[in-house]
Parts: C-alpha cells; structure tokens; sequence
C-alpha cells in the first residue's frame, strides 16, 4: 500500500478534487502507467502521452470514481488501457499515411550510444511484436494481470467487464502465445524470441483475494 492508498480516504480527496493528493497519485502511479502503456504501444514516446493522458483524464473524471473501493491502480490502468488503444490507432493511420509518401533518404547514426538504442528498441519490438500477435482484448489482459500484477477482479474491474471474461481472455492469449513459441523459428528470427515468447506463455497470474 502506498502513501496515498488508504481506499475510502484516497477516493474521497481524490472525488473532491484535493491537489495534493493527486500529485503524490501521481508520484505513486506514474511509472506503473508509463510501463503498462509502453506494453500496449510498443512506443516510448506514445507511452509517454498515454501516461499524461491518463492522469490528465483521471483528473477531469475524478467525480466518477466509485467513492467505495480498494486500490485505484485498476482505475488507472483501466484509463490507460482506453488512451494506448486511441494512440495505438492513431499511429496505424500516420503509418499508412507515411506508407504512401517517398521514402526519405537514410542517415546513419554513428553516436556511442546507437548500439544500446539499438538493442533496447529490438527488444521492445520483439515483445510487441509477440503481443501484436493477440487480440487486443487478449492483449489487453495479459499486460494488465501479468505485467502490472492485478487480480483477476482487479482487471475486470479496468476494462468493466466481468471476472469470467478475463479469465476466459487470459487463457487464450497464454494458450496462443504457447502455440507461438511451438511454431518454427524463421531463419531471420532470434531463437531468443521464441523462447521468450514460451517464458511468456508460463507467467504465473496473481490470483484474486479472498
């Protein structure tokens, strides 16, 4: 539990409109949101507009908020989920824009740090391009019960949908992801992604409380 997660107490300042509050919702939430986003679009830049987005919405949403509760990390995430999903489909229409303009020359980045870029953005690529292999529903409920830890009420409780359905979402994208990693690695695939994709598939999930 964090500074500001004291349920009723939190919900009720927040409702309110107590800045102080928000900001340390804030400080508390802000990576959490941030990596969930990076998840969803594959793109630290949008990851960073979703993360504002997501708060800034939070803010102007705030008289939504249910005033009984638990944590409002699946609120957050629930937003977030909403927001990566709007820049997700925002940067298939600029790519499919850019896909009919000339292709710009290329410029060759010499700087120390490109081989690093380089890894860290291969990487990031290879588990999206994992995960660009689910629905997005599927999707969607694998990154927020494995990667950002929620039950499987707190999810149903991000996407306002019911506990079977993430259940029955979840063990799809596993079951998929497991099929995945069975299928024959392509000659100009990394082996390393294939396993990965089987590590993946055996995360455990954090169950609900009782």
């Amino acid at each position: 539990m964090t500074h500001t997660e004291d349920a009723g107490g939190l919900r009720r300042r927040l409702r309110e409109g107590d800045r102080e509050t928000f900001a340390g919702l804030y400080d508390d939430y802000a990576r959490t949101v941030y990596n969930h986003a990076l998840r969803l679009t594959g793109d630290w830049s949008a990851a960073e507009d979703v993360m504002s987005e997501t708060f800034l919405a939070a803010w102007r949403t705030r008289d939504r908020l249910e005033p009984e509760g638990g944590s409002v990390r699946p609120w957050l995430l629930g937003i977030a989920t909403h927001k990566a999903e709007n820049a997700n489909r925002s940067r298939r229409r600029r790519l499919a824009f850019l896909a009919r303009q000339p292709q710009p020359p290329s410029v060759a980045d010499f700087a120390p740090e490109a081989a690093g870029r380089i890894d860290d953005a291969r990487r990031l690529a290879a588990v999206h391009a994992a995960l660009g292999k689910l629905r997005r529903h599927e999707r969607e409920v694998l990154a927020l019960c494995v990667w950002s830890g929620l039950d499987y009420a707190e999810a149903a409780q991000a996407l306002d949908i019911p506990i079977g359905t993430v259940r029955s979402r979840l063990a799809r994208a596993r079951a998929r992801l497991s099929r995945l990693s069975e299928e024959k690695t392509e000659p100009w695939r990394p082996r390393g992604e294939a396993i990965g994709r089987a590590a993946l598939a055996a995360l455990p999930v954090r169950e609900e409380t009782p």
